[in-house]
């Protein structure tokens, strides 16, 4: 009897890490993120004859609480005023971005029917065909709700949902059908079915989406320059006017401004980066 050798196995190649690669990744980063993030940083610390050199080198006398002091109370504490509309604007925006979105979604994965195609069409072109912002105005004219924060937030809900209804739809795409089946044989109605069984699994996308449509919102600039018009409704973007004209700029309160308005947007981003890659992937991955 001859001795059966095992057949040798073809050794796995070990991928080597691309160095060149991570290193030219690495630079772009900071050549993009980092040097302008900086440069608002020093520059936002420096006096207004420093500043206005716009150059990028330390400060040579730190006026760090002076400028912080100078755009807190510029037009009678607007910034705070801004804030405050800013969080009411994103919070309710984001809310019924949610909410909607989830919804629309679930109907349009879950029904189909001979009205799936236009309102699926509808969805994707609300992404592609740019938003008119002069009908907008006349709309919110007819309600009696321009020059409101409740316009707005309609405004804003409008303009991002259908990205949230393609991001909950791709992810609900991905829940067995066993689920809602069960549920309905339990004697569960169509709301409790939603709001019981499927958006506690939406919850990867959801923070997703809750992250990446906040800091649109936040950082939004043209809606709120369009359709809520006035200093006494001023969002946290327009606060940057205050330190610009047509004759003269102050850079050291302008990016003093800009290092107070990007901090809330930045914070999310760092505390929340891993989750905004993981409901965007989901989908893909579960599929």
């Amino acid at each position: 009897m001859k001795a059966v050798l095992p057949s040798a196995r073809p050794r796995s190649r070990v991928r080597r890490p691309n160095y060149s690669l991570s290193v030219l990744a690495t630079l772009a980063f900071v050549v993009v993120f980092v040097i302008p993030f900086a440069f608002i940083v020093v520059t936002a610390f420096k006096g207004e004859q420093e500043a206005a050199q716009l150059e990028f080198s330390l400060p040579g006398d730190w006026q760090i609480v002076e400028n912080f002091q100078a755009v807190l109370e510029a037009g009678d504490y607007i910034l705070i005023i801004a804030f405050i509309n800013s969080v009411i604007l994103t919070v309710a925006s984001v809310t019924f971005m949610v909410v909607l979105g989830a919804m629309v979604a679930f109907v349009l994965q879950r029904r189909t029917s001979r009205t799936t195609g236009p309102m699926s069409f509808l969805v994707l072109a609300g992404l592609i065909i740019p938003p008119a912002v002069v009908p907008t105005i006349w709309v919110l004219q007819g309600l009696g709700l321009f020059k409101t924060l409740f316009g707005l937030i309609l405004v804003e809900v409008a303009f991002h949902l259908p990205f949230c209804v393609l991001l909950f739809r791709a992810f609900i795409s991905t829940v067995p059908r066993d689920l809602d089946e069960s549920a309905v044989i339990d004697g569960a109605g169509p709301i409790r079915l939603f709001f019981r069984v499927i958006f506690p699994l939406l919850r990867p996308v959801t923070v997703t989406v809750i992250v990446v449509q906040s800091v649109n919102v936040f950082n939004d600039f043209v809606n709120p320059l369009y359709f809520l018009p006035g200093e006494e409704n001023a969002t946290v973007q327009q606060t940057l006017f205050n330190f610009q004209s047509q004759f003269e700029s102050q850079y050291n309160l302008l990016f003093m401004d800009i290092l107070l308005i990007t901090i809330p947007p930045l914070i999310m981003f760092l505390f929340f980066n891993r989750q905004i890659v993981a409901g965007m992937t989901s989908g893909a991955i579960k599929g």
